[in-house]
């Protein structure tokens, strides 16, 4: 049996969580020091397992703990690493120490229960990119809406119940009908197989399903996972709970769980449903071009901070997914880049602003002006996530987006001409929210703006570094992520496409 890696990452935050119940006169630190340390510990933990991670195996997984949970129904509590999962369990072990220090003074008071709602958030992430049980997989993307609701419910602005409500109601929509999807793929594999099974593995590799189950299943699959990551139409919770969650709960829900949509997409949709994958897919990608400008657009018009970022991402998930749809390795090896970029931007956009609106308890845009002059250094830190955010060069975006958008040309190429609108959209929306915020006369409500101190530039440079490393060199996403990819395409039965230059040399 393997060392179990895998174990120990996904228990770290379970038990910090029940440390931070134990009475103080039993426990050294501070409850805001076993969060943290407990994230540094998992994060090590990760850094361990990447560093021991064979990018060149053609093994499913790697690292896999696999316990029987409930054999009646075939049903294991199965953990695995692929290289797309490592990916995200990466991302997640480096943003939650972030945000843990950034929000260090976000919540005033229960600061104990938002640690503990905060360290579920991870628990979940870490759960859902490493089940390789299908049952196991749902239950934790049912669970995970759990400390999302409490963090916007408890700690948000003043609509939060609202907001959280909506939040859930979409969440269990979506988990509703991936149950019925679950529940049918099982007795599809039962009568197939002659045994009751939810190994992700062996449901890519030993189904064969006719074309209409297959058809009703991926879109029952699809629609949760659409709703998740968000896609337009199901995108309209995500303004919402962005603009009443805390900047930190942002942060968590839209720069890693919200991964989890597109996650599925690759993992689950494209290896058990590889027929229907390509059949939709043409319509995923008119789906998601829509998404790119639609998100571009509302974002140009808002006029509150948080749900710009909102509709930014929503315009950036559409690129995920046109990437993941390409069927190209690519498009998919960009999909991968971006979710990374886009965890890192949107980071910084979030946890760069939270400093600014706690100060007023204001996100709207025209109660801010000026801001360069009093707070030159936390401008400095907004324009360039914002910079990352609109795929500058240089920046972790630009080798993402230019990736997908390329993939995307090889196959589909009208829709990925159509996507470039998006660049033009989106130095609009960002750079004129960084104009009216940041630069122009200074409005009252600047003058006693306070500066980023040097802990809050030591807790955000992190994210500038990785802003720049990645733009610049974004090779260990792409090698870890590789194979994975490869596997996905050899599952689909997709080939990537010709060059066209090539075509017209040799008729």
């Amino acid at each position: 049996m393997n060392f179990p890696w895998l174990l120990l990452i996904l228990l770290t935050p379970l038990i910090a969580t029940v440390l931070l119940f134990i009475p103080k006169k039993y426990v050294v630190f501070k409850d805001n020091q076993i969060a943290l340390y407990s994230s540094l510990i998992t994060l090590l933990f990760v850094i361990v397992v990447a560093l021991q991670f064979d990018i060149d195996s053609n093994a499913a997984t790697q690292f896999d703990i696999s316990f029987d949970w409930i054999p009646i129904f075939g049903i294991s509590f199965h953990l695995g690493l692929t290289g797309i999962s490592l990916v995200l369990v990466g991302l997640t072990a480096v943003l939650t120490p972030i945000v843990l220090l950034a929000t260090e003074h976000e919540v005033q008071k229960k600061n104990k229960e938002f640690l503990m709602w905060i360290l579920l958030t991870q628990a979940c992430a870490l759960a859902v990119f490493l089940a390789r049980d299908l049952f196991l997989f749902y239950v934790v993307f049912e669970a995970m809406l759990i400390p999302i609701f409490f963090l916007v419910g408890r700690f948000g602005g003043p609509r939060r119940s609202a907001a959280a409500l909506k939040f859930l109601l979409f969440g269990l929509a979506g988990g509703l009908v991936m149950l019925a999807a679950v529940i049918w793929l099982y007795f599809v594999g039962a009568s197939q197989l002659g045994r009751g099974t939810f190994s992700i593995t062996a449901l890519s590799n030993e189904l064969s399903i006719d074309t209409w189950t297959e058809r009703w299943l991926f879109l029952g699959f699809f629609f949760a996972f659409a709703l998740k990551a968000p896609m337009v139409p199901g995108h309209t919770w995500l303004p919402d709970t962005a603009e009443q969650a805390t900047p930190g709960t942002s942060t968590m829900l839209i720069g890693i769980l919200d991964k989890v949509g597109t996650y599925g997409m690759l993992a689950i949709l494209l290896p058990i449903f590889p027929n229907a994958s390509r059949e939709f897919a043409p319509a995923i990608i008119g789906l998601a071009v829509f998404g790119i400008i639609y998100g571009a657009l509302v974002a140009i018009a808002q006029k509150d901070m948080k749900r710009t970022f909102a509709y930014i991402s929503i315009s950036h998930f559409g690129f995920i997914v046109m990437g993941i749809f390409s069927f190209t390795s690519i498009g998919m090896l960009g999909s991968m880049v971006y979710m990374v970029a886009h965890g890192i931007s949107t980071a910084g956009l979030f946890l760069t602003a939270g400093y600014l609106i706690r100060q007023k308890d204001n996100s709207l845009i025209n109660s801010f002006g000026g801001l360069t002059k009093v707070a030159p250094v936390m401008t400095g830190f907004f324009l360039i996530s914002s910079l990352a955010s609109i795929a500058l060069p240089g920046m972790a975006g630009f080798v993402a987006e230019f990736m997908v958008l390329t993939g995307t040309f090889q196959r589909y190429p009208i829709p990925a001409i159509i996507a470039t609108l998006a660049i033009i959209l989106a130095a609009i929306y960002m750079l004129w929210l960084y104009q009216r915020v940041f630069t122009g006369a200074e409005v009252k409500e600047s003058k006693n703006i306070v500066d980023l101190n040097k802990k809050q530039i030591l807790i955000l440079s992190p994210i500038v570094v990785l802003t720049v490393l990645f733009g610049l060199y974004p090779a260990p996403v792409v090698k870890i992520a590789e194979q994975a990819v490869s596997n996905t395409m050899t599952y689909v039965g997709a080939v990537d496409p010709q060059p066209l230059i090539g075509k017209a040399v040799n008729p």
